[in-house]
Formats: C-alpha cells, structure tokens, sequence
C-alpha cells in the first residue's frame, strides 16, 4: 500500500498523531477503505469482462453487448467500514455481480452479529446507535430489524415444527406479559407458553403462542394448533398450571386422559392473602407440612388437622384451601422421584423471569414477531440446560431434598 503525499502534509500528519495518537489509525483505516473500493472494483470489471466475453476495447464479431459505464455505490464491510465502489454495466443491461449484490449493503459477518446481539436483547434502536462504533457507519433501526429477516423465518418453521415424533407425558402452562409496541401504541400483550415432558423426563418448548392467557378460547385454540402440529393427546397424563381462570376445564375437554395439578405456591399465596399479618407465618407453616407431606394419607391429615386448627378465627383461609386441595396434591399418585418438579409451575416460571430478564433491556419489544424471535432463542438455550436437570432426576435420598420435605 503506497501513501503520496507532500513534504508539509506529512509535516502536518505527525504533528496531529504526536497530539491524537489515535488518528494514525483513524488515517490508514481511510487508506484501507480506498485501497478495498479499488480492489472490488476491479474484480467486478474481470466479472463484467468474463460475462461479454472480451477485453475492454477488444472487438468480437457477432457480439451486441459490450460496456456501458458504471455507477457508483457504497458496501459496508467488517471492520473496515463503508468502501465506495464502482460497479460496471453493460449494454443489454443483465449483467450482474456476485462480487456485490445488488441488493445487498453490507457484509454477511455484519448480519450475523447484529442478529447475535439484537438475540442477546439489546434493542434495535440501541444497535442503531452502536453500528457506527462496530463496524465503522451507523445503520438505522429498520436496516436492523431487517438483518434479522431470515433469523424470523427460521423461527417461524421452529414454531410450527412437527411434534408426531415427541412423547410427552406432562405439560407446564402459564402465561407472561410484554410491553409491545403495535399499531404505534405501545399495548400489554400476553404469550401463552407451553413446555412439553417427554417419557425421558427431558424438557422442550412445544410452542408459543400470543393470546389473552385469561380466555378459555385462547387456550383451547392453541391446543388445538399443538395437536394440528403432531401432539398425541392420548399419552398425557398431567398438566401443571396455576389455576388460570378458564385453562383447566379446556385442559380436561383437549386431554381427556390428563389430570391436573393446581401451582402449590399459587394455592398457598391465595390462602395466605387472607390471613391477618401476625398469623401469616404460622399459617405458612401449616400449609409447608401439608404440601411436603410423604403420602397422600398424610397430606389428608395435615389438611383435617389445618381446617380444625384455623376454622374458628380464618374460615376463608379455610375455604380458599379447601377448594383446591385435591388438584394441589394429584402430584401425590406421580413417581416419587418427580414429586418435587411436579408440585409447582417453577419449571415454567424459570423459563418466563428469564424471558423477563433478557427483555428487560429493549423495556418495549418491538411487535410479536420480534417477541417470538427473542423468545424461541432464550427457549432453545433454555432446552439446553434442561438436558442436565431432568424431570424425577432429584431423587428423595438427597440431602437437598431432605431438607425440604419430610421425608428425611
């Protein structure tokens, strides 16, 4: 590479590099810059030359098209910048490059990592912004959003993949909420989530679906949608949700061989919630050795002995638990190894406070498929650890688990 300049510019070159060292870097990056645009243009003159079949000035008998100019345009590329180029046309006007295409404006490595940030939840205004120092020219919200067209394809066919050749024997549902922007109004849009348990105890995201997490019709449809998608209802035999008002007889009607189990930890907080403040703990107690119980001969009398024990002074505390304590102890005719994954939503709440987590940073995402796209990356991660915490892989021998219940 070959710098032409004068005796008083290089004079005045050092000067500024002795005061901003910086800029030496800043100059051979616009060297460089010069020096690509060039060699691009060049190549694209070889691709035009192979495509007429002839050198620059060179006659051939029978041949109509020839040069025709060329227009100048800029491509972006990693780590050096914007280079401007100068593209060839010719004639019959069906020339075209592979060198750059046309509708492309930047490097395919500057896809790759905006798709990978903007997956790590960083927003894409904040991309925006950030551009300019990473790959050398700031891209605008829209350019973006559309480097990651083929990532919201992709997304779509995990979305709607087969599921025939999963056997899943339990299912997890809840419901999480997100600041969207839609219709350029920014609304609370609810994403109903379901995770599937296969016969291995190993867990996956069967799908994710926008919908009002209250509504039965909600739920049925999107059943209806993983049974369209290949679920064999027939093999399920629990669901595990808490309580949402509407889900649980749709669940009943869709998986007629299912039973259900109600969130011990929601049950509990509805009870507690009417318990005077200086009784919560005591009644906390309670209901710790009533849910913890090794059978469901115990957990029956702990339930005698609680409803004795506070009828008199919290007969709605009573009443709230009395509703729900066969669908809050059916976890109790389940394998014993998987009691403690099988009692509450936590396998599914984990999965939403780190949807939660990962969106915080964006504080509005910006529509639904945007949600699903940063939710499917955060569920495929997520499966990946699953692979290591199985349903029924905590065993009651446990010291840990010991400690928690009273089976030890």
């Amino acid at each position: 590479m070959e710098l032409k300049v004068s005796v008083s510019e290089a004079l005045a070159l050092i000067k500024e590099v002795e005061n901003v060292p910086a800029k030496i870097l800043e100059y051979i990056g616009m060297s460089i810059q010069k020096e690509v645009g060039t060699f691009l243009s060049n190549l694209m003159g070889k691709e035009l030359t192979d495509h007429i079949g002839r050198e620059k000035y060179e006659r051939k008998d029978g041949s109509t098209d020839y040069r025709n100019g060329s227009y100048t345009r800029t491509f972006c590329i990693k780590g050096i910048g914007d280079v401007e180029v100068r593209v060839p046309r010719d004639r019959d006007g069906d020339f075209q490059s592979q060198v750059l295409p046309r509708a492309q404006r930047y490097d395919d490595r500057i896809t790759e990592d905006l798709a990978a940030m903007y997956l790590t939840g960083i927003s894409t205004r904040t991309l925006s912004l950030l551009t300019k120092r990473l790959i050398g020219r700031s891209l605008s919200a829209t350019e973006v959003s559309n480097a990651t067209t083929e990532l919201k394809q992709s997304i779509e066919t995990w979305r709607n993949r087969d599921l025939s050749r999963e056997k899943i024997k339990y299912l997890f549902m809840d419901g999480v909420n997100f600041r969207m922007r839609i219709a350029k109004s920014i609304e609370r849009v609810p994403i109903l989530v379901v995770i599937g348990v296969r016969h291995d105890g190993t867990k996956l995201v069967l799908g994710l679906q926008s919908g009002d997490k209250e509504s039965a019709a909600t739920w049925r449809q999107f059943f209806k949608d993983l049974k369209r998608r290949g679920l064999d209802g027939s093999t399920i035999t629990l669901g595990i949700m808490d309580g949402l008002s509407g889900l649980e007889k749709v669940f009943q009607e869709e998986f007629s061989h299912a039973k259900i189990q109600r969130c011990q930890v929601h049950v509990a907080k509805n009870v507690i919630a009417k318990v005077p403040r200086k009784l919560k703990k005591e009644v906390a107690d309670d209901l710790r050795s009533l849910f913890y119980a090794s059978s469901r001969k115990k957990a029956d009398e702990f339930a005698v002995a609680f409803a004795a024990k506070w009828e008199k002074d919290l007969p709605s505390a009573v009443k709230c638990l009395a509703n729900s304590l066969d669908a809050c102890l059916t976890y109790l005719s389940f394998p014993e190894e998987e009691w403690i994954s099988l009692r509450t939503t936590n396998v599914i709440e984990r999965l939403n406070k780190e949807f939660k987590r990962r969106t915080k940073p964006m504080e509005i995402v910006a529509g639904e498929n945007a949600c699903y796209l940063l939710l499917a990356f955060i569920s495929l991660k997520m499966e990946m650890n699953w692979r290591a915490t199985k349903i029924g892989k905590v065993r009651p021998n446990l010291p840990l688990y010991q400690k928690f219940t009273q089976l030890g």
